[in-house]
């Protein structure tokens, strides 16, 4: 079988696919989780870290039960995160958040814990994950499948609380390879 520039055997290159997909606009979420302190029993291990990444592969998926998606890169630290601990939490940006989505976007970025550092937020009661104050809206969630899906992986998870903490302002968008908000 012939192969395409990419090296995909059947299909479009990586380069067509990325401008198609381009053109479809997206929201902008905050992804977080808590990940636990790696030796809870010694009371001088330091406490678990807050971990977060911005997707905009992130959908509803059932009304009853409460379901969403969000689609994690393989080998990612969220995407290994989630694959030990299975409660998370979703923050939908508003578009005056761009710097927050720019922040945990960034590849070969400092820790987490510093990315935090100056960000509003409240704890989850249901996941203890960060929720980040002035979201337009806010999940916690349960994972309930993982499905694999070429290089990524598909984090279905069930939703245990939502709120609207913020009526202000529209929402943060992704469009043509960059942050918007709309008109």
């Amino acid at each position: 079988m012939p192969k395409t520039p990419s090296g995909h055997a059947e299909g479009v290159s990586n380069d067509e696919f990325r401008a198609a997909m381009s053109r479809l606009a997206d929201g902008v979420v905050l992804v977080t989780a808590r990940e636990p302190s790696l030796d809870p029993d010694d009371p001088r291990a330091p406490d678990g870290e807050d971990v977060g990444m911005t997707a905009t592969a992130f959908v509803s998926v059932s009304l009853d039960p409460p379901l969403v998606m969000v689609s994690l890169r393989n080998g990612s630290r969220m995407d290994d995160l989630l694959d030990e601990q299975p409660r998370w939490a979703v923050s939908v940006l508003s578009e005056s958040q761009r710097h927050i989505a720019g922040r945990f976007a960034m590849k070969g970025r400092i820790s987490d814990r510093l990315l935090f550092e100056d960000i509003p937020y409240t704890r989850g009661e249901a996941t203890g994950a960060p929720l980040v104050g002035g979201a337009l809206a806010t999940l916690e969630c349960r994972t309930e499948q993982r499905v694999p899906a070429g290089d990524h992986t598909l984090v279905i998870g069930r939703v245990l609380t939502a709120a609207t903490p913020s009526a202000d302002g529209g929402p943060l968008v992704y469009f043509r390879g960059r942050y918007r908000q709309l008109d």
